[in-house]
């Protein structure tokens, strides 16, 4: 068996295809397009690679990306007050703190200032209650481009065995909510789990994010499974590999994302569709 891959980067196109006609209509409707505002505390190499990106996606679909770069030494008050500054900005619907935030700024308090109706990162804690209320609202985007790879298969989630590795808020805890709300039977494997290898023997999805480089091993996939793989990780001849074997699992695997070119895309996608749901909640 050899895995059918699941293109995150071609299907992440063709969404920003469809959301360029969804900007123009609100344009039209609303009497301006969706705006995202961007916040970035320091010059961390890697996160500025990945606001770089999501701005480029923004002119692409056609929202407006409102742009604040800050110093590292940025006080946690100078960033509650530029938040609760775009919290009321009416022509702002969507706010995103690029993480990671400098040590001195505690990341849990900075998204829960954020007004829920403006998390399109789906970071706050009433975002993530009402998936585990089973109303979703502003979704985590990782783990909704996930889902959203997971419809490409045409499988029926229900019932389906899965087990989520890693127990993140970003993404482990909410993506076990999106599968059990889909109605798959969910296990979630974390530092603590024993036999790691048998959870993933019976499972018929497997969600990696642990983010350690080639922890599920190939031959741990059980045949005609799917694998999605949310890790990504430099090895040192400049390479990306993400948490699972590649190679030995795409010869058991039914579907499987690349790294790159798997989930990444879909992640900034998904950030752009919560952004237009945010626009067309204000009116």
């Amino acid at each position: 068996m050899t895995a059918k891959i699941l293109d995150g980067k071609a299907l992440a196109q063709r969404l920003r295809t469809d959301m360029r006609a969804q900007t123009s209509q609100m344009q039209a409707s609303h009497g301006r397009a969706p705006g995202l505002a961007v916040i970035l505390v320091g010059e961390d190499p890697a996160s500025q690679i990945y606001v770089n990106n999501k701005k480029r996606a923004c002119e692409e679909v056609g929202i407006i990306s409102f742009s604040h770069a800050l110093p590292a030494s940025t006080s946690k008050e100078h960033l509650l007050g530029l938040i609760a500054e775009l919290n009321r900005d009416a022509h702002v619907d969507g706010i995103l703190v690029q993480l990671p935030l400098p040590d001195h700024i505690d990341p849990e308090q900075i998204i829960e200032a954020i007004d829920p109706a403006k998390d399109v990162d789906g970071f706050h804690p009433y975002n993530l209650g009402c998936l585990s209320a089973r109303k979703p609202a502003l979704r985590s985007c990782t783990p909704y481009g996930c889902m959203r790879l997971l419809e490409e298969t045409g499988e029926d989630l229900h019932g389906k065995e899965a087990v989520v590795i890693g127990a993140s808020n970003i993404v482990g805890r909410p993506m076990a909510l999106e599968l059990l709300l889909a109605g798959s039977t969910v296990t979630i494997a974390h530092r603590f789990t024993r036999d790691l290898a048998a959870h993933i023997q019976r499972a018929d999805i497997v969600v990696a994010a642990a983010g350690k480089p080639g922890l599920v091993k190939g031959e741990w996939i059980r045949k005609g499974a799917i694998v999605i793989d949310v890790g990504i990780h430099r090895r040192e001849d400049g390479s990306l590999c993400g948490d699972v074997e590649f190679d030995e699992a795409a010869k058991r695997a039914a579907w499987i994302t690349p790294v790159p070119g798997g989930v990444g895309p879909m992640t900034i996608c998904m950030l752009l569709a919560n952004t237009l749901q945010a626009h067309n909640a204000r009116f």
